[in-house]
């Protein structure tokens, strides 16, 4: 072994502690960077897998009804490669462990041979048969919720009567990879149900033969998207057809690439922060060894040792702290992101979800951790270089010793000579006090800005159940109903109130931007369905015209007072232009809203209704329940109850690892940074302090003065970690503000308190260790030693 290769490893194990502290840092960077590109890569590759094992398709159109010889028009489109017609329609499901009715989309498969587009994966049974009995696959997730498997009979209301349904598979779809019930928040695997059956049997059921209601297209390589979706919708208008959406719009698949999008850009970007930390802490530590081992450079440059040894040689000792870090790093983030995938294995439903950690992540993790180490020490390497050997061999001239601003602003009396020892100390080394509480602060940043989503969580929560949404159930229609119906739902038992509301597919068209949505007519004094801002404020309906989300405003490029064209797209499908008569920020969804009467005189049509909001009286709600599994007229009952529980279930679930592995890491910033600090200030002051010693100082008073800098330290850079940690959350609000979702900036104090919490328990963490070094500190050895 080389001399300057054991020097080098002697020199890390002389400063093992600060050593750890950075590998620390560094690992936990290179940890969050595996973590999230590791999952993104484990997601995407998955799902690029599935999608074109099981032919997922790339355009989707729903209609009323056509017959089936326009399946033929639809492929002599240019850019089609192949089509798939289907009869698609959402039922109410009678399962015996659920007392109300969950809702299932029925969808039409071939018999005997598979489907073209959008195939199905067979987890357990068999392909569905043609026969005298409803033989059906049922989507994997509810199965799980229910218990139940191939040779089980479930109940459903199709067409109007009551079937049983013979479950002889259990299957998953590339289509509902995400699969979530309109109207719901988070997916409901125990009360939404995607069920295939055998195409001739369901169209009978829905009176359907000859025709179909839902197409989805593959395209060509070379194919026009935009043109291939104009010409379908032109083919499909006279039949009802409610829009073409392509693939990046439809709902599974929104939700899966938004999802690799979010781990994308912050695998990208937050693991910077730790490794900026590390650059720094490194930076002052090797300047401090490189103080330290003056004498050492001049002779060793003495006897032979060239510039680019002894530059290699500094440079090593970073990359071995680098080489440290990355080994955790990579375990951690290994293990982590194998958690993680698992967690997400709840939510994106694929045949086989595998963790893989890409050889080039590693690689990737591996330069960017030694980039971190090097750039930390490139100027304490480039000090080492340029120091001649005479001037080298000389002590480093004294700081410049002066009176605190505290002291020359008249305020030195009140001060201890402890208290100014610390306070001129902290002044003297302005740049290292800098970089300590930059480092603290970015800690405590990291955990507000990682766990405030759970605040937001709740209070959209709140918003959306307790204040607009005031009603139990919301109870859907297959076809829309006259106002007896709402009667007749009155008259359930069970019901304190029902309130009635129209709903219609509609295109919002503004210039030349486009929106396919749901122009929703309300009652303009409802109870029940309030149109609430995210501020907990009511808007009321106006007399005329829309009111409209703010972030479909956004999204079309329309203020208020201008005219948004509406194309319906049922009934008379009529063309309307209607004012903005003003916006609504709303965290969920796009709306349109609409007084009922205005929408009913725009339509032309009697006052019919989509479906019922209704309030419940819990003694009698298990007999309006049973009374709805048998109404034909139903499609589809939402528990405000049940989302509730199904909210709060999958964040129990998935919030216990995302907390555990942000606390972890703002532990291990904040300890590094500050124990890293004392560990340099205690080096640097050892012979002050024994002298104090020696003076008379007892261990206390000589303790107090080296933690005194770090509790000065750590209070300096706690307000600034709460404001980081709040821009740190805007930041990730702004990212996650889409069509579908928008997380209100929501923090409360709580949360504030668990960082602040975590950064002074790292901070007394990092006081204790140096403390008991402080204890054992060798007076006679470290008087004799020569600065």
């Amino acid at each position: 072994m080389r001399p300057l290769t054991r020097k080098l490893w002697r020199d890390v194990l002389a400063q093992r502690g600060p050593a750890a502290a950075i590998a620390l840092v560094i690992g936990s960077g290179i940890a969050l960077y595996v973590l999230m590109v590791s999952c993104f890569w484990s997601l995407e590759r998955t799902r690029e897998t599935y999608y074109e094992r099981y032919r997922f398709a790339d355009v989707f159109a729903r209609l009323e009804r056509a017959p089936q010889r326009l399946e033929r028009e639809i492929a002599a489109i240019p850019g089609v490669a192949r089509v798939r017609t289907r009869v698609v329609r959402d039922v109410a499901l009678d399962v015996p462990d659920l007392e109300e009715a969950a809702t299932a989309r029925m969808i039409s498969i071939p018999a005997r041979r598979r489907p073209m587009l959008c195939d199905v994966f067979l987890r357990a049974g068999r392909y569905v048969e043609p026969g005298e009995t409803d033989e059906v696959l049922v989507s994997e997730e509810f199965a799980a919720a229910h218990g139940l498997g191939p040779g089980d009979t479930i109940h459903a209301v199709i067409g109007g009567s009551r079937r049983p349904l013979r479950i002889v598979g259990l299957a998953l779809t590339p289509e509902y990879v995400y699969t979530i019930r309109p109207g719901d928040v988070l997916p409901d695997s125990r009360r939404f149900a995607i069920v295939f059956m055998e195409r001739r049997r369901l169209a009978a059921a829905l009176s359907m033969e000859g025709g179909f209601n839902d197409v989805v297209l593959r395209l060509s390589p070379t194919a026009d998207r935009k043109e291939v979706i104009r010409r379908l919708d032109d083919l499909l208008e006279p039949y009802g057809g409610r829009g073409a959406i392509p693939r990046r719009l439809q709902m599974s698949h929104w939700y899966l690439e938004n999802e690799l999008d979010g781990l994308r850009k912050f695998g990208r970007t937050i693991p910077v922060v730790f490794l900026v930390v590390a650059a720094f802490l490194l930076h002052v530590v090797m300047s401090r060894l490189v103080s330290v081992q003056r004498e050492q450079i001049a002779q060793l440059k003495a006897i032979g040792y060239s510039n680019r040894d002894l530059a290699l040689h500094y440079a090593g000792w970073s990359l071995v702290v680098a080489a440290l870090g990355a080994a955790f790093g990579l375990a951690a983030g290994a293990w982590f992101g194998a958690k993680m995938t698992s967690m997400y294995a709840e939510f994106f439903h694929f045949p086989l979800l595998e963790y893989h950690l890409p050889p080039r992540v590693i690689v990737e993790a591996l330069a960017v951790g030694a980039a971190a180490a090097l750039l930390g020490g490139q100027a304490a390497v480039r000090r080492a270089v340029r120091l001649p050997p005479a001037e080298a061999m000389r002590p480093e001239p004294p700081r410049v010793y002066r009176r605190s601003v505290l002291e020359r602003a008249g305020l030195g009396g009140w001060l201890s000579p402890a208290t100014r020892i610390t306070v001129r100390s902290l002044e003297r080394t302005l740049g290292r006090t800098t970089i300590t509480v930059f480092g603290i602060s970015a800690g405590a940043a990291l955990l507000i800005g990682g766990t405030f989503t759970l605040d937001g969580m709740d209070a959209m929560l709140d918003l959306q159940f307790n204040v607009a949404q005031r009603y139990d159930a919301l109870v859907t229609f297959y076809l829309p109903a006259s106002p007896r119906a709402i009667e007749e739902i009155a008259g359930l038992p069970g019901v304190i109130r029902a309130e009635g509301f129209r709903t219609v597919a509609a295109r919002f068209r503004h210039r030349h931007r486009l929106r396919h949505g749901v122009l929703t007519g309300l009652e303009p004094g409802a109870r029940l369905r309030q149109i609430v801002s995210s501020r907990g404020r009511r808007v009321p309906l106006p007399a005329r015209g829309v009111l409209m989300s703010a972030k479909l405003a956004e999204v079309l490029g329309i203020r208020p007072g201008e005219a948004l064209e509406v194309e319906v797209l049922e009934g008379r499908r009529p063309r309307l232009r209607l004012p903005v008569a003003g916006l609504v920020d709303e965290p969920l969804g796009t709306e349109v809203y609409i007084s009922r009467d205005e929408l009913h005189a725009l339509l032309d049509e009697p006052r019919v209704l989509s479906g019922a909001h209704v309030l419940l009286d819990a003694a009698g709600a298990p007999r309006f329940h049973r009374r709805l599994k048998n109404t034909p007229m139903v499609a589809g009952v939402v528990l405000s109850e049940a989302a509730i529980r199904s909210f709060e279930d999958t964040l129990e679930r998935t919030v216990g690892i995302v907390r555990t592995f942000n606390v972890m890491f703002a532990v291990i910033i904040a300890f590094g940074v500050v124990y890293n600090a004392a560990r340099i200030s205690l080096a640097e002051r050892a012979r002050d302090l024994a002298t104090l010693r020696v003076i008379g100082f007892r261990r206390r008073e000589i303790a107090e003065i080296l933690l005194g800098e770090l509790a000065i330290v750590t209070l300096l850079a706690i307000p600034f970690g709460l404001a980081g940690g709040w821009l740190m959350a805007w930041i990730v609000v702004r990212a996650y503000d889409t069509e579908l979702f928008r997380m209100p900036l929501v923090i409360l104090p709580r949360t504030y308190a668990t960082a602040v919490i975590a950064v002074l328990v790292a901070a007394v963490l990092s006081g204790a260790a140096v403390r008991r070094k402080l204890q054992r500190l060798d007076l006679i050895a470290v008087l004799k030693t020569r600065e």
